[in-house]
């Protein structure tokens, strides 16, 4: 049973990369049950669905944790607590609505796909070529996801002008780019709070999107000498130190 765990998690045939590939859409399934099920009251069979992810994914956490060659580190690790968060936002509900803040963090779950960065980069040419693009796409993402479940937490049921989770992403997209029509705001010292912390990273963020949308292709590809890591897709020898590079290249 331990092997083939570790074959599924860490292994490289093909019945492990397609297992890889239906975590990922897992963790994409649990995404958009957040947003969905904000739109409706929180029933027995949303309670039931609620159980069934959390122990899912304590199964993945499980066997993440016995295929892992150096346990003390694995919790030191960003992605541990993540599912760790994850399992207890799912499961909190069935001990009553009192826990029910935990359930924004699911969202935190998306985290965890860049887990298999690395295979997509190996299975698909577009991610390599547009791998800072996506990154910084799905960074941006998964704080817009955080903060618009954060803002519908808090303020739902308080605040009359944000009654489901797209009252919450609208306000958080039209603070992000800093449009501020001004037909939302929240309440409170803390919701202005939020809002601050949206303008901030999000602009950050927003940043960091357009420098990798407009910057001028590179590829990946460490200076021996100087260590220079982004280069000309064609370059022979290094712009800064002049070193030969050897760069590998796919024959296009």
């Amino acid at each position: 049973m331990l092997t083939t765990l570790k074959e599924l998690y860490n292994g490289r045939s093909v019945r492990a990369r397609r297992f890889r590939y239906w975590l990922l859409a897992f963790d994409t399934i649990t995404i958009v049950f957040v947003i969905v099920t904000s739109f409706f009251p929180h029933t027995r069979p949303v309670e039931i669905a609620d159980a069934v992810f959390g122990v899912l994914i304590l199964g993945d956490f499980t066997a993440r944790f016995l295929v892992e060659p150096q346990r003390r580190r694995y919790f030191m690790r960003i992605s541990t607590w993540t599912d760790f968060v994850a399992m207890v936002s799912f499961l909190a509900p069935i001990a009553g609505e009192g826990f029910g803040f935990l359930r924004i963090l699911r969202t935190l779950r998306l985290l965890h796909t860049y887990q298999i960065s690395w295979q997509l980069r190996q299975d698909w040419r577009y991610w390599r070529r547009h791998e800072d693009v996506i990154l910084a796409t799905v960074n941006l993402a998964v704080f817009l996801f955080v903060m618009t479940g954060l803002i519908y937490a808090t303020q739902h049921g308080t605040n009359p002008q944000i009654t489901n989770y797209a009252d919450a992403l609208y306000f958080t997209v039209t603070t992000l780019t800093t449009t501020g029509f001004g037909d939302i705001t929240l309440e409170g010292t803390a919701g202005r709070l939020l809002a601050v912390v949206v303008m901030i990273v999000g602009i950050t963020l927003f940043l960091r999107l357009a420098t990798a949308l407009f910057r001028p292709t590179k590829v990946k590809h460490t200076c021996p000498s100087c260590g220079l890591n982004r280069h000309d897709p064609d370059a022979v020898h290094c712009k800064h130190c002049g070193e030969v590079v050897k760069i590998e290249t796919e024959g296009a």
